[in-house]
């Protein structure tokens, strides 16, 4: 399957250039905000169905992902593979299951991001589906930029698409040092 190219995030209005700061805290001069080019249903059903047919072959049970950005794809992925949807969402700086949402003790848990860069929030949200008995059993995410073709090793991973951009720590960042305003576009609290 061809995944997802750049071309397609720039026709959605998805991929900007600029001055961001990421939910990891790195500076970078472009971001992929894939909520946009979720907020098309159909491309977000394909976008789920592709993602669903690189990892089906890890008889998953479950999909859980971070809110908020992974929950359209994470939700399109389970309806693709036929399984039951959950989201994790940050309480007092920590992911918790709230809404009534369990991991049921040996389910087989796909994690699904919408973009992984340091793939943190990717593991607080692993550490939890363990912490509550679930068999984390493989990672996707719509964008991988986080330099690594698998940043989840030795779980299997997918991305529909792999993007290379500079990141900086915010004291290092040559954006800064020229006096470029920083954007927060992430979901993280704080940010836009």
């Amino acid at each position: 399957m061809a995944g997802i190219t750049l071309e397609d995030m720039t026709q959605a209005g998805a991929y900007l250039e600029g001055h961001f700061r990421l939910s990891s805290g790195l500076h970078s001069p472009r971001y992929l905000q894939c909520a946009l080019y979720l907020a098309e249903p159909a491309r977000a059903e394909a976008a789920g169905r592709q993602l669903a047919a690189r990892l089906k072959a890890q008889a998953v049970q479950a999909v859980v992902s971070p809110a908020l950005g992974g929950v359209i794809i994470g939700h399109e992925v389970a309806r693709a593979l036929g399984v039951p949807f959950l989201f994790t969402e940050r309480t007092e700086g920590a992911m918790a299951l709230r809404r009534g949402f369990a991991v049921e003790p040996g389910w087989r848990v796909l994690v699904v991001e919408d973009v992984v860069t340091t793939g943190g929030s990717t593991r607080e949200v692993m550490d939890l589906v363990r912490k509550q008995g679930g068999v984390v059993v493989g990672v996707g995410s719509i964008i991988n930029r986080s330099g690594q073709e698998n940043p989840f090793t030795p779980l299997p991973f997918s991305a529909l698409l792999a993007v290379e951009v500079p990141t900086w720590p915010a004291e290092a960042c040559p954006l800064c040092a020229a006096g470029q305003p920083v954007v927060k576009p992430g979901s993280r609290p704080g940010q836009a």
